[in-house]
C-alpha cells in the first residue's frame, strides 16, 4: 500500500499521469480499494504462468465481493452499483485469458513507479535550486544592504558639508565681530565662541561618522566582492565547463553580472565621495582630523577593490566553437573559421567603446617550449575587437567570428611525441586595458578553457573525448598538460557525462538500466556498476579488443540516432544498450511476436538490430536476432518501414512477419504507425498514382528486407547480403520485389 499512498502525496501534474493510466477496463476503484493485496503480489510472474494467473484471478473477484460486502454494511448504494458492474467487466473481458489482466496490472504498477521515480527526482532537483535560490536572495539582500549604506553616506556628507559650512560662517562672524571695538561684549563673544565650540565637536562627530560608514560600506563590498569571486563565478565556470561537454545549459550570466555592476557602481559611488571629502579637508582641517587620517587609507581599499573586481570581471561567454558543429565546441579544424564571444560583467557607461580586446593564440604557453612535438598555430582573421553595449541585454561584449588557425610547419620538427594530436591542448587568450582616470592602467586577461585542433574531420571523435575527459575532471582553466599526467574517473562520473552525450541531442539521456549494460561493456560484470570504480583513459578511449574503443562504439551509435532513429529513441522505443542474456531473459515469458530494439556491441560505427521470441512446442520460447542494420542500410530505407515490412520464408515458401509486439506489448502499428513512409493500410489495396492522380498502370512495388528460416538456409543457399527477388504474397494479391535480408542468428 506504500505505493499508492506515496502517490496520492504527489502534485496534481503527476496525479493527472497516474489517473490516465486506469479506465473502465481496469478502473482506479480496485486500485484504490485492493492496494494493499494488489501490492503484494508479482503480477509480472503472474502474467507469465497461466494457471497462477487463474488462481489470482478468482482471488481478485474474491476481494471484490468482501469490499462490496463492506458496502453493503456501510449502506453505500453507490460503491454497491460500481462493483458490481466492475466485476460482471472483468469476469466478460478476462475470465478466458487472467494473464492478460495480470499483465495491465503489471505495467500500470510499473508505470507508476516510474512516475514516482521522476516525480522524487525533480523534488531533489528543486531542494537543490531551492537552496540556490535562497544563497541568490541572501546575496540580493547584501547587495541591497550596500546600496542602502552608500546612499546614507552620500545623505550624511551633505549633511557633514551644511555642518561645516554653518560652522565656517560663525566662526568667521565670530572673529570679525572680535576686530570690531564697537562689535558685541565679552559676554556675548564667549557665548558664541561655546556655541562655535559645540558646533566644532558636532562636525568633528559628523566627519568620523562619515568615514566609519565609509569603512563599513567597503567592509561588506570586500565580502561580496569575494562571494563573487570565490564562489558565485568559479560555480558559473564550471557549470559553463559541464554545459559545453552536454550538462546542464544553467550558464546565464546576467544574474552574475547584476552583482558585479551593483557592487562597481557602489564603489564608484564611494570613490566620488571620498573626493567630496577631500574638497571638505581643503576647506576646514585641523589636528587630528577624521577625514586627513583615514582618507588615504580608504581611497586606497576602495581602488584595490576596483581593480580586484574588474579583473575578474572578464569572461569568455561562449567558448570557442565552429559554427559548423556548434555540439562540439573546444575544437578547432586548421582552415575552418571559429568563433568565440567575450563579456564584461560590469556595465558602467563609461566602459562603452573603451576597451579594445586582442585575441592570441597559446600565448605564454610553456608546453610550446618544453613539450617535443608540440604543435604551433598561426591566428588568422580579425584579432582586435571593441567592447561595447548590447541593445538585447545592455552587455558589453565582444565577439570573434572570423578566427582561422594555420598550423606552422617547424623546420626539423617531427611527430614523434608524448602526446598524440587530439591528446594536446591548446588555448585562446583574450587581452584588454582599462584607463582610470588617476592615469593607472588595469591589465584585462582571460584564457578560453582549453581546445584540441584537429587537422581532419576523422579526428573529431577523438577530440571530443579529450574534451569530454578534461572538463569532467579538471576544474583548472588552464592545465595544459593535463594527458602528460592523466588522473582517472570514476565510473558516477562517466555514467552521467554519458548520459549527457544522448540528452543533448535527443530528449532522452540513458536510465539505470542502460548505464548498468555499458558498465558491464566497459568494466567487466565483477564491477557491478560501482559508481566508484576507477576507469582509465585507455580504457575508455584506446582501441580494444575489437578493434575500436568504447568511445568509438558510442559516438557511432550517437550519430544514427541523431540521423536515422531520433523519433523512435525520443519515444522510449529503443532499448538500445542489452546484452544477449538479459535480451533472452526480457522476452522468454513474453506473448509470441514480441520485440525489442538493441544496438549491436561488435559494429564501431553504430548498428540497430531486432530480436523477437516465438514459442515452438518442443524446444519452448526460442529468441531471434537478425543481423544488425548499419547506416548504410538505414540511409537507404526508414528504419519504421523495415518493422513494418519484414518478412521470414518458411518452410512451405510463405512469408510471414514475426514481428507483433513492441516490447512489453504495444503492438507494433500502434508504436510506429505515424513513421512509416505510407498509411497503415495494406498498400497492395490501391493502384500507384501519377502526378495528375490517375493510375499509373503498375503494379506497386515494394522493397522488403526478408530472412530465410535458419532451417531452409543450407539448401536455399542464400547468401548474407541484400539482393533483389520477387515474391508472391498470399495477403497482398500482387507482385512485389523483394529484398533478401541477413538469416535469423
Amino acid at each position: 500500500m506504500a505505493q499508492w499512498l506515496s502517490l496520492q502525496q504527489l502534485e496534481s501534474k503527476y496525479l493527472q499521469q497516474v489517473d490516465q493510466l486506469y479506465d473502465d477496463t481496469f478502473p482506479m476503484e480496485i486500485r484504490q480499494y485492493l492496494s494493499q493485496w494488489i501490492e503484494s503480489h508479482d503480477w509480472e510472474s503472474v502474467a507469465s504462468c497461466v494457471s497462477l494467473a487463474t488462481v489470482r484471478f478468482h482471488d481478485l473477484l474474491v476481494q471484490l465481493d468482501d469490499q462490496y460486502s463492506r458496502f453493503v454494511l456501510e449502506n453505500n448504494f453507490l460503491q454497491q452499483h460500481n462493483f458490481r458492474k466492475i466485476k460482471r467487466n472483468l469476469q466478460e473481458n478476462f475470465l478466458e485469458h487472467p494473464e492478460h489482466l495480470a499483465m495491465l496490472i503489471s505495467n500500470a504498477l510499473k508505470e507508476e513507479l516510474k512516475i514516482l521515480s521522476t516525480a522524487t527526482s525533480q523534488i531533489q532537483e528543486n531542494a537543490g535550486s531551492s537552496q540556490k535560490n535562497n544563497q541568490q536572495k541572501e546575496l540580493d539582500i547584501e547587495v541591497t544592504k550596500l546600496r542602502k549604506m552608500v546612499q546614507d553616506s552620500e545623505h550624511d556628507i551633505k549633511l557633514l558639508e551644511d555642518l561645516q559650512d554653518e560652522h565656517d560662517f560663525k566662526r568667521k562672524t565670530q572673529q570679525s565681530r572680535e576686530n570690531d571695538i564697537n562689535g558685541a561684549t565679552t559676554q556675548e563673544l564667549k557665548k558664541e565662541e561655546m556655541m562655535i565650540r559645540e558646533l566644532f565637536l558636532r562636525l568633528n562627530m559628523k566627519r568620523e561618522l562619515v568615514i566609519r560608514q565609509m569603512a563599513d560600506a567597503l567592509n561588506l563590498m570586500e565580502q561580496i566582492k569575494m562571494i563573487l569571486i570565490v564562489k558565485e563565478l568559479p560555480e558559473w565556470k564550471r557549470r559553463q565547463q559541464l554545459a559545453c561537454i552536454g550538462g546542464p545549459p544553467n550558464t546565464c550570466l546576467d544574474q552574475l553580472q547584476t552583482w558585479f555592476t551593483a557592487v562597481a557602481e557602489n564603489l564608484k559611488l564611494v570613490r566620488q565621495q571620498l573626493k567630496k571629502l577631500q574638497e571638505l579637508v581643503l576647506k576646514f582641517t585641523y589636528e587630528n582630523d577624521p577625514i586627513s587620517q583615514g582618507k588615504n587609507t580608504l581611497e586606497e581599499r576602495a581602488l584595490s577593490l576596483f581593480k580586484n573586481l574588474i579583473v575578474n570581471s572578464l569572461v569568455v561567454e561562449r567558448q570557442p566553437c565552429m559554427p559548423t558543429h556548434p555540439q562540439r565546441p573546444l575544437i578547432i579544424k586548421t582552415g575552418v573559421q571559429f568563433t568565440a564571444k567575450l563579456r564584461l560583467l560590469i556595465v558602467l557607461p563609461e566602459f562603452n567603446c573603451h576597451l579594445k580586446v586582442k585575441v592570441s593564440f597559446d600565448k605564454d604557453v610553456t608546453e610550446c617550449r618544453t613539450v617535443k612535438g608540440f604543435r604551433r598555430f598561426n591566428l588568422l582573421g580579425t584579432n582586435t575587437k571593441i567592447m561595447n553595449m548590447e541593445d538585447s541585454n545592455t552587455s558589453l561584449s565582444a565577439e570573434f567570428r572570423h578566427l582561422q588557425l594555420k598550423e606552422l610547419k617547424m623546420s626539423g620538427r617531427t611527430n614523434e611525441g608524448p602526446l598524440i594530436v587530439t591528446e594536446e591542448l591548446h588555448c585562446v587568450c583574450f587581452e584588454t586595458q582599462l584607463s582610470l582616470p588617476e592615469h593607472s592602467m588595469i591589465d584585462l586577461e582571460v584564457t578560453s578553457l582549453p581546445i584540441v585542433v584537429i587537422s581532419a574531420l576523422t579526428q573529431l571523435p577523438s577530440a571530443w573525448a579529450s574534451v569530454l575527459w578534461y572538463n569532467m575532471l579538471s576544474h583548472e582553466p588552464k592545465n595544459l598538460s593535463f594527458f602528460l599526467n592523466l588522473p582517472t574517473a570514476t565510473w558516477g562520473q562517466l555514467s552521467e557525462v554519458l548520459s549527457w552525450q544522448f540528452s543533448s541531442i535527443t530528449k532522452r539521456g540513458l536510465n539505470s538500466d542502460q548505464l548498468s549494460m555499458l558498465a558491464d561493456k566497459l568494466m567487466g560484470r565483477e564491477a557491478g556498476g560501482n559508481p566508484d570504480t576507477q576507469i582509465l583513459w585507455t580504457k575508455f578511449c584506446k582501441t580494444g579488443d575489437k578493434g575500436f574503443s568504447f568511445w568509438h562504439w558510442i559516438e557511432g551509435i550517437l550519430d544514427i540516432i541523431k540521423k536515422h532513429l531520433l523519433n523512435l529513441w525520443n519515444d522510449g522505443f529503443i532499448i538500445g544498450f542489452l546484452n544477449k542474456e538479459r535480451e533472452k531473459a526480457m522476452l522468454k515469458d513474453k506473448t509470441q511476436g514480441t520485440f525489442l530494439l538493441r544496438f549491436s556491441e561488435s559494429i564501431r560505427d553504430g548498428a540497430i538490430t531486432f530480436t523477437w521470441v516465438e514459442h515452438t512446442l518442443l524446444d519452448g520460447p526460442k529468441v531471434h536476432s537478425v543481423e544488425p542494420y548499419t547506416k548504410k542500410e538505414l540511409t537507404a530505407i526508414p528504419f519504421p518501414d523495415m518493422l513494418r515490412n519484414y518478412r521470414v520464408m518458411t518452410t512451405d515458401n510463405v512469408p510471414f512477419n514475426p514481428l507483433l509486439y513492441l516490447y512489453p506489448n504495444i503492438p507494433k502499428d500502434q508504436a510506429f504507425g505515424r513513421y512509416y513512409s505510407k498509411p497503415v493500410e495494406d498498400p497492395g489495396q490501391s493502384q500507384p498514382m501519377d502526378a495528375k492522380g490517375h493510375s499509373s498502370g503498375y503494379l506497386e512495388t515494394l522493397i522488403i528486407p526478408v530472412t530465410v528460416d535458419d532451417r531452409l538456409q543450407d539448401s536455399m543457399n542464400v547468401p548474407d547480403v541484400y539482393e533483389m527477388a520477387s515474391l508472391m504474397e498470399e495477403t497482398f494479391d500482387q507482385m512485389m520485389d523483394c529484398t533478401y535480408g541477413p538469416p535469423m542468428d
